[in-house]
């Protein structure tokens, strides 16, 4: 029998691999470094020795490093410009909405500017109605001083409270427009109303012999009155610049005396003729 031969297994595959390895790396090694100049040039490549294992080892850490480095930066970088851009788009946003506030904002002044303008322009009105309504009751109430002089004694005993109410000097009492208009309009109602009736009222005259006497007066209005005393003395009387003004007669006490009792109720109605005094 013949006998074959054995093949031999192929030691240091491990070991192989990385003599290749080494090599491979040697090679870019030594064609990284840079070469030599001149006369030096023909040593090298005389005497140059390859990279060791250990030098090839270095290098290899180095260009690892690197690539960790590289690859570290880049991702920092790429984390950094997200983070830059969710930023911006926050910022954009945040200026977005104060863009809008600014704009109500400048509405709303504008709005309001518009209602105080609008507050003025009434609040000036208002003033000038005010001073015209000022200058008005003040007017009146120098009318009402004027016509006091000549209403009866019953109705300036009426409304004397309303009277005594109208200020002498308005800058010096604190009376309102309002409340001197209050007094003046309640003033003349009461006189217009006494300018309508027919009075009697019991008052004190001074009689033909020169002393006062208790008479009964009838007033028409507040243009004429007529009075009668227990004696059966009587008097007419009207008004004038200087207050109301009195003369006695002795020939109309009967029809005065008959006019009173028709106003009380105690005769019949008829008529009864009266002189009357006119300015």
């Amino acid at each position: 029998m013949r006998c074959r031969p054995r093949r031999r297994r192929a030691r240091g595959g491990p070991a192989l691999a990385t003599l290749l390895l080494v090599a491979a790396a040697g090679a870019a090694v030594s064609a990284a470094m840079p070469a030599p100049q001149d006369g030096n040039a023909a040593a090298g490549e005389k005497g140059g020795a390859p990279p060791t294992l250990e030098e090839t080892r270095l290098v290899m850490e180095k260009w690892i490093q690197t690539q960790q480095t590289i690859s570290k930066e880049r991702k920092d970088w790429q984390q950094g410009k997200d983070i830059l851009l969710g930023r911006l788009e926050l910022v954009k946003q945040e200026v977005l909405s104060l863009e809008k506030r600014i704009q109500d904002a400048d509405t709303s002044a504008k709005e309001a500017q518009k209602k105080r303008d609008a507050l003025v322009a009434e609040d000036d009105e208002l003033e000038a109605t005010g001073a015209k309504l000022l200058e008005a009751v003040t007017a009146m109430e120098a009318v009402i001083r004027d016509l006091w002089k000549v209403l009866p004694d019953p109705i300036q005993t009426r409304i004397l409270l309303l009277y005594q109410r109208m200020p002498e000097d308005a800058a010096k009492q604190r009376v309102t427009v309002a409340e001197r208009f209050q007094n003046v309009l309640g003033i003349l109602n009461e006189v217009n109303k006494a300018n309508n009736e027919i009075t009697v009222n019991y008052e004190v005259h001074t009689l033909s012999d020169g002393k006062p006497s208790e008479v009964k007066t009838l007033y028409v209005g507040l243009a004429q009155a007529w009075f009668v005393s227990a004696n059966g003395e009587a008097g007419i009387g009207h008004p004038t610049h200087e207050g109301w003004q009195w003369e006695t007669s002795k020939t109309i006490g009967n029809k005065v005396l008959l006019a009173l009792e028709i106003q009380q109720g105690k005769q019949t109605p008829a008529f009864v003729p009266l002189p009357v005094k006119i300015r």
